[in-house]
């Protein structure tokens, strides 16, 4: 089998080409392909295959092996990898399990990613839980740098509340005029060098109670993205769009 390895700042993912639907995965196999010791290693697996009205069908599977919700920089990333086989040129509109997207591709490898609006922002004391395509719990941190990521971040996905499908945990810091952001990932299970949807979710948790047109500029471990949206209520936000790299890195046989 041919893969593609692509990464947006520094979240990596298997890419593959499954427009003639012959490739059948079980969760089993897909863990083990994203294994980083006994297979190729990635935090993520993404089929891109065939769909009527749309250029393609981006199904993504967590590296645990099951099918996940949306994932941001996986959406720039299978972008890129419609435009190396031909599919796009510089604008694609494609279906995720979250529903339709469009992309477009800009200068120097970076992509735009047209999210899906948020309908509920639920603000509490310290932290702040929204859905941006996946499920996010977005926790103010004082010391961002020297926070445990893993410990504290697994105890939250693991909250009884949360359950059965856990949540994505993000922690924040304000510096200057950007955000720093650090991600557990519930289907990693780990800190991921970067979540699309979560500095999504982060940026929009960081305006609270504010309404208007917002650009903030995110830092993660693995680079800086772009968020941008609209809060016409307190408690929700539209025109929401995702920008940053995606990277090829490189092409094999498995």
């Amino acid at each position: 089998m041919t893969f593609y390895k692509y990464q947006g700042t520094g979240n990596d993912f298997i890419l593959l080409d499954n427009r003639e639907g012959k490739i059948k995965l079980s969760g089993t196999e897909v863990a083990h392909l994203c294994h980083r010791r006994f297979g190729i290693g990635a935090d993520g697996l993404m089929l891109l295959e065939l769909e009527a009205g749309y250029d393609f069908r981006m199904v993504y599977y967590n590296s645990d092996g099951n099918e996940s919700t949306m994932c941001g920089n996986g959406g720039r990333c299978i972008t890129a990898f419609a435009k190396r086989l031909g599919l796009i040129d510089t604008a694609a509109s494609f279906i995720a399990i979250d529903g339709p997207h469009r992309s477009h591709i800009l200068e120097n490898g970076v992509i735009t990613l047209h999210m899906n609006d948020v309908a509920a922002i639920d603000i509490q004391d310290g932290y702040t839980v929204l859905n941006t395509g996946s499920p996010h719990y977005v926790k103010w941190a004082a010391d961002v740098n020297n926070t445990d990521v893993v410990t504290t971040g697994r105890s939250i996905r693991n909250q009884p509340e949360y359950q059965p499908n856990g949540i994505n945990v993000n922690f924040v810091q304000l510096e200057n005029d950007k955000l720093v952001v650090r991600t557990y990932e519930r289907g990693v299970e780990d800190e991921t060098l970067s979540c699309g949807t979560g500095v999504t979710a982060s940026a929009i948790a960081a305006t609270c109670n504010a309404t208007g047109s917002f650009k903030t500029v995110i830092e993660t471990p693995g680079g800086t993205l772009e968020v941008a949206f609209t809060k016409d209520t307190p408690g929700s936000a539209i025109h929401v769009t995702l920008t940053g790299p995606a990277a090829f890195v490189f092409k094999g046989d498995i």
